[in-house]
């Protein structure tokens, strides 16, 4: 190593969804060190939850399986579940981070088996369904759950249930007493890939997301969709469980307004177009609604629009409506005027769908200061300059901006080669 170069070539990639993960297995399989820190108890992020992919509506475990198979195959990537980070200090080719672990309860000597679960009494709202079901307080996060380790919710451990688990784990596995804890990591590179979450449909007053259980967002839509939902798969009414046939999906929820996230989120519309196929594929005699300002269907994409376009049953409704209102039946309805013809409209729905943005997940909680930057939307885009003052992080996938999973790949391999140069002292 030439003097005054890099002093650890290990690169450090912050987040564990689709873009982290193919980051750390590009700069691993080229043959340097990784540290992938994810802060929930599996890898996959907002991918994992999806229903299927579009256009193709494969599912995504097609190929989230391939990956985690070349990290366990690959020596070089360390992966640690439930871990922050909380500081970064130093320079390019010399970072010292400081990580946060939390307890998971569960040591690596976790088979999966269950046990645990059987002798739990506690339940707790299921993060992997967005909270719309519940498991209990010792779970498996999913069935494709890598890694394939249970957990234990802090609430089990409240609950005095800590002895009770530990005895029923044949493999002692359980260890009811881990406590938080910080430590320390040092990498020459670091690539930031935190993600996004979906805008909180709550702020929306006028669309009464917090009014009726029968009023969804988008990324809800894909768990009621899902075989492993809170409803095995079928499109249901969440407050009788009766079978959604009327269904309105509502564009720019929240989206391209001053008052809650001014941008577009590129892949708002196209999640739209799946449900309407969703929705389409359940039930032959559903109407499915979309109001939209524009369709953004980019790319070979058009030729999905297209295909849902041509569906009799879905209908495309030129208007951003202005509220809705709960009837007196309890079903929602939506209340707006046509852009086209100027027609008035109060239509009820059996189930509404708002499609919420992607708001970066690093508005909130610990950012870098050095190599890149918040933009005015709260993602994270290079200094300008960057590359000239010699700092060695980078953004990937939607921590860089609104993008799709295929964009969100490209993004992240870009970010690995980048970050191979900065530990390479190029």
């Amino acid at each position: 190593m030439p003097q005054g170069g890099p002093k650890s070539q290990t690169i450090l990639v912050v987040g564990g969804g689709i873009a982290g993960i193919t980051a750390a297995i590009e700069a691993a399989e080229t043959g340097y060190d990784v540290v992938l820190l994810e802060k929930s108890p599996s890898l996959g992020g907002r991918v994992t939850k999806f229903n299927r992919y579009f256009p193709k509506l494969c599912h995504p475990t097609c190929g989230l399986e391939i990956n985690y198979q070349r990290i366990k195959k690959n020596p070089r990537v360390k992966l640690m579940t439930m871990c922050e980070v909380t500081g970064i200090a130093g320079a390019k080719g010399d970072y010292t981070v400081s990580v946060k672990r939390t307890p998971r309860f569960v040591n690596d000597k976790c088979t999966a088996c269950g046990d645990c679960k059987d002798v739990s009494d506690t339940a707790v709202a299921n993060a992997y369904n967005y909270g719309l079901d519940k498991v209990k307080g010792a779970y498996l996060p999913h069935e494709h759950a890598f890694p394939m380790r249970y957990v234990i919710a802090p609430e089990a451990i409240a609950a005095g249930e800590g002895d009770k688990l530990k005895a029923a784990c044949k493999y002692g596995a359980i260890e009811p007493d881990q406590k938080e804890e910080t430590f320390d990591l040092n990498a020459g590179a670091i690539i930031w890939t935190t993600g996004w979450k979906p805008y909180d449909a709550a702020k929306l007053d006028t669309y009464a997301y917090n009014e009726s259980p029968d009023i969804i967002n988008n990324v809800e839509m894909e768990r009621l969709a899902a075989h492993d939902g809170p409803t095995g798969g079928k499109i249901l009414r969440p407050s009788d469980n009766e079978p959604a046939k009327k269904v309105a999906l509502i564009q720019c929820a929240g989206s391209r307004d001053n008052n809650h996230l001014a941008y577009c989120s590129r892949i708002c519309c196209l999640g739209s177009l799946k449900h309407a196929a969703y929705v389409r594929e359940q039930y032959e005699d559903a109407q499915v609604d979309i109001y939209y300002i524009d369709i953004r269907a980019h790319d070979k994409l058009e030729a999905f629009h297209a295909k849902i376009k041509n569906d009799p049953q879905v209908h495309f409704i030129k208007s951003k409506p202005g509220h809705i209102k709960i009837g007196e039946d309890g079903r929602p309805l939506v209340c707006g005027e046509r852009t086209i013809d100027r027609e008035i409209y109060e239509e009820p729905y059996d189930l509404v769908v708002l499609a919420t943005g992607m708001q970066p997940s690093a508005v909130k909680g610990y950012k870098p200061e050095v190599g890149v930057m918040e933009d005015e939307y709260g993602f994270l885009v290079p200094k300008a300059n960057g590359a000239a003052d010699g700092e060695g992080i980078f953004s990937a996938g939607v921590a860089s901006g609104p993008l799709d999973v295929s964009m969100s790949v490209q993004s992240a391999t870009a970010a690995a080669l980048r970050a191979i140069q900065a530990v390479r002292g190029s």
